[in-house]
């Protein structure tokens, strides 16, 4: 056909402009480089390994889908990654990396090669008696202890997965539950104790799993009927990483069996690690004998880091990428996004991005133009956990009391205005609302919105109590 890679790149940007908005299309990829086709093999041109990675992450079914209309099924992409510094100047070597879709689409932050892990068990059942599990273990090597920077608001959690991996099954830390909010770092120190498990024990068996793929994998093997060969392909494994519990919420059969599983691991000194964005005491649906086991451990909360550590993650960040940037850039970028690290990292990455790609410097005006914008495309959805825990520590009380039976009308107010800023900033039923207040009824909540409405208007100090809340959830 004569065709070139440049016909070929530009025949498949034709396809990938009409599929995403305009300024993502400007931002990454326009300044790709068709390099060379060999057969169907595309070879790209990105500036920086950042780059690479954040493709590979965000587009990487739309690439595929451009690139196959043009070179058929068996086309395959290329990335030649030319390492720049900040201002543009060309570093020595470049680094050729094949893309993998099925992996890529899956993973958050990988390297090359991509096709070290897949998103698949490659063996999920076995033979029931053969003890030495072929099996994958689903880790990604990137997330390591050594770039999981130690601060104030992880430091409990660090310390106790360092002890967990030295020691697997063989500390109290038995389940490690492992719970905070988004983007602030559960899933990679989950991996990152694996990781350390498996390079100081070899022979062990380490799986990492999320609970959504183990609930899949459940209900294949109900089909199948291979339930008894699922239960023993989990017990024969020797420190199990389940990622975001909390996705068993409602999950009775899955939960049922995951009991078992636990408790043939942890009576036979086998290492359980938990992840969950709530703590035991705050999770929905999930049974009592379960939530009991949770607790049999130790419960290890990840907060959002203060300012030194957000100043931390940047600058290793940065030594990673290689790329160089003033203090006060760094600081100012630190100061100004608050909510969690990977909105952070985010915020560094479009700010080399457009210092890459349009040749300036890196400067505070630069970085004020990115944040702000990143600031207001990035605006928080309000949760009702978050909801219950601002307005508890607003009224100096326990979430527990909030949720309380108690008639106390101190009590009875703040339970009142949780429902009422739930209804406003979440998109949940009153029915949901009324669950994860306190297990209320869905006329309780009308009532206590109505309630608010009302006091609003005629109690001085009450208005004020829902203008100071309104303020704190809406910063």
């Amino acid at each position: 056909m004569g065709n070139t890679a440049d016909q070929v790149w530009k025949n498949c940007l034709a396809f990938i402009k009409d599929n995403i908005q305009p300024q993502a299309f400007k931002t990454w990829f326009s300044p790709i480089i068709p390099v060379k086709l060999d057969d169907n093999i595309l070879s790209i041109q990105v500036p920086s390994k950042f780059f690479y990675e954040w493709l590979e992450e965000h587009y990487v079914k739309l690439l595929k889908s451009a690139l196959t209309k043009e070179l058929g099924k068996e086309a395959s992409l290329v990335y030649v990654i030319r390492m720049e510094n900040t201002y543009g100047n060309k570093q020595p070597h470049t680094e050729s990396i094949p893309s993998n879709p099925k992996s890529a689409a899956t993973s958050q932050t990988v390297e090359a090669p991509l096709s070290t892990y897949s998103s698949e068990l490659k063996n999920p059942f076995v033979i029931p008696g053969i003890r030495n599990l072929q099996i994958e273990s689903q880790l990604n090597p990137n997330y390591s202890f050594d770039n999981f920077l130690e601060g104030d608001s992880n430091r409990l959690a660090r310390s106790a997965g360092m002890a967990v991996a030295s020691k697997p099954g063989g500390t109290s830390f038995n389940p490690l539950l492992i719970f905070g909010g988004v983007g602030l770092g559960k899933t990679h120190l989950a991996h990152a104790i694996g990781v350390d498990i498996k390079e100081k024990y070899p022979d062990k068996t380490v799986l990492y799993i999320s609970a959504e793929k183990f609930t899949q994998q459940y209900i294949e093997s109900v089909k199948k009927n291979t339930r008894n060969d699922f239960i023993h392909f989990y017990q024969l494994i020797d420190a199990l990483i389940i990622d975001d519990v909390q996705f068993l919420s409602g999950k009775s059969g899955t939960q049922d069996v995951f009991f078992h599983i636990f408790n043939h691991l942890h009576q036979n000194g086998k290492q359980v690690i938990i992840t969950s964005d709530k703590a035991p005491i705050d999770m929905q649906d999930i049974e009592q004998r379960l939530l009991s086991r949770f607790k049999w451990g130790l419960s290890a909360e990840l907060q959002v880091p203060n300012f030194e550590t957000r100043v931390s993650i940047l600058k290793n960040k940065l030594y990673r990428d290689g790329v160089v940037m003033a203090d006060e850039i760094v600081e100012f970028v630190a100061k100004n996004i608050k909510s969690n690290i990977r909105e952070l990292e985010g915020a560094v990455i479009s700010l080399i991005a457009q210092s890459s790609f349009n040749k300036v410097e890196i400067n505070l005006e630069l970085a004020k133009e990115i944040v702000n914008k990143f600031v207001k495309n990035t605006k928080r959805e309000v949760s009702i956990d978050y909801i219950q825990k601002v307005v508890s520590e607003y009224f100096q009380m326990d979430v527990s009391t909030l949720q309380s039976k108690t008639r106390k009308r101190h009590i009875v107010q703040a339970r009142q205005l949780a429902m009422y800023f739930a209804k406003k900033f979440t998109k949940a039923s009153l029915a949901s609302i009324g669950t994860q207040i306190g297990k209320r009824d869905h006329a309780t909540v009308l009532h206590a919105c109505k309630t608010v409405d009302n006091l609003s208007f005629t109690d001085k100090q009450f208005r004020k109590y829902v203008e100071d809340l309104n303020q704190k959830l809406t910063l």
